[in-house]
């Protein structure tokens, strides 16, 4: 589906659903990238309607657009402590390798008040979620859920705690280290293959033009926000399914009609209306971290221009290479090599 109009339609329809309960007859789950159904694993991504509401006003509050901002300086401080670590270490560095995991995960596990020394580990984890072998992700999934429970533990203070505060009176404690596991695989997932695109970009355009959009708010803005318009981190959404018959657009489309929306195609046709992207979908399902992910890749930018002027690209950015495992995840750089001190 290439049409926004249409696409905001589905996107907030409550007769097509995310629950792979719905899928067709017949539909591998693995091949189709399917996750367990809303009845087997509860969660954001696979509750529709009341229970899909009250799950998410437990995390709305938590990553707010007035909370996420509280935390602007911390996650600025963190992006400047790890570019400033690698440019320390060596005089050129792979940012996919070192960075753009790494990142997220800190600013996640930080928020959420998990050790740091754990990124590691989660980066280990993040990465085997990816293997197409269905028996290696279930590790992946078992192992980042184990690390979520460090956030849980007594006299720790996070995010992790509050959402346990905040979740429905029934929630099992399994449960809750899955809600917990979402909020770091999806939330490092996006986030690092946006991030690799738009550092590219801030390097890409070194000198600047005008000196003064080294530090300009707005340049700083519309960079990610055109970003991730053009890059989405997930170019396709996850798919959705029919709970009943329905005409969409003039078609008659029967029970279990899978649906899947083409995210990075209509943010990108030039033809479109004026207007916003779907680049976090829309919906009830609009994504949860949203906020987040918008400041720390604006971090990034800021701590780029404003600490490491002299940071450039070592090949040029028509050299830069995408890689994508096939999935509705999307692409992300192969390599992204830096100096970052010029």
């Amino acid at each position: 589906m290439t049409d926004g109009a249409l696409a905001r339609e589905v996107l907030a329809d409550p007769r097509i659903a995310k629950d792979p309960a719905f899928a067709p007859h017949g539909w591998d789950r693995h091949t189709a990238g399917l996750e367990p159904t809303a009845a087997e694993q509860p969660s954001l991504t696979t509750l529709d309607g009341p229970e899909h509401a009250e799950l998410r006003r437990a995390h709305a509050p938590l990553l707010s657009a007035k909370r996420i901002r509280a935390q602007s300086d911390r996650i600025h401080a963190i992006a400047r402590q790890l570019l400033t670590g690698l440019a320390a270490e060596r005089s050129e560095v792979d940012l996919t390798a070192g960075f753009t995991t790494r990142y997220p995960l800190t600013v996640l596990l930080d928020l959420l008040g998990i050790p740091l020394g754990h990124v590691d580990r989660a980066a280990g984890a993040c990465g085997r979620m990816l293997s197409n072998e269905p028996r290696e992700r279930g590790t992946a999934i078992s192992e980042i859920a184990e690390l979520a429970g460090y956030g849980l533990l007594d006299g720790t203070r996070g995010l992790a705690t509050e959402l346990r505060d905040r979740v429905p009176a029934h929630t099992t404690p399994d449960q809750l280290q899955y809600h917990l596991f979402a909020l770091i695989f999806a939330g490092q997932l996006t986030t690092d293959a946006a991030l690799g695109t738009l550092v590219a970009r801030t390097l890409a355009g070194r000198p600047h033009p005008n000196p003064a959009d080294a530090e300009n708010e707005e340049s700083i803005e519309e960079l990610v926000h055109d970003t991730l318009r053009q890059h989405p981190p997930a170019p396709f959404t996850l798919w959705r399914f029919t709970t009943a018959e329905i005409d969409l657009a003039g078609t008659r489309l029967p029970a279990r009609a899978p649906v899947l929306i083409d995210i990075q195609g209509i943010n990108t046709d030039p033809a479109r209306t004026p207007g916003p992207d779907l680049s976090f979908g829309g919906g009830p399902h609009y994504c949860i971290g949203a906020q987040l992910a918008q400041l720390e890749l604006h971090a990034v930018a800021t701590v780029l221009r404003t600490d490491f002027p002299d940071a450039r690209l070592t090949v040029p950015f028509t050299e830069l290479r995408l890689s994508s495992n096939g999935q509705l995840q999307g692409s992300r750089l192969t390599t992204l090599p830096v100096a970052l001190l010029g």
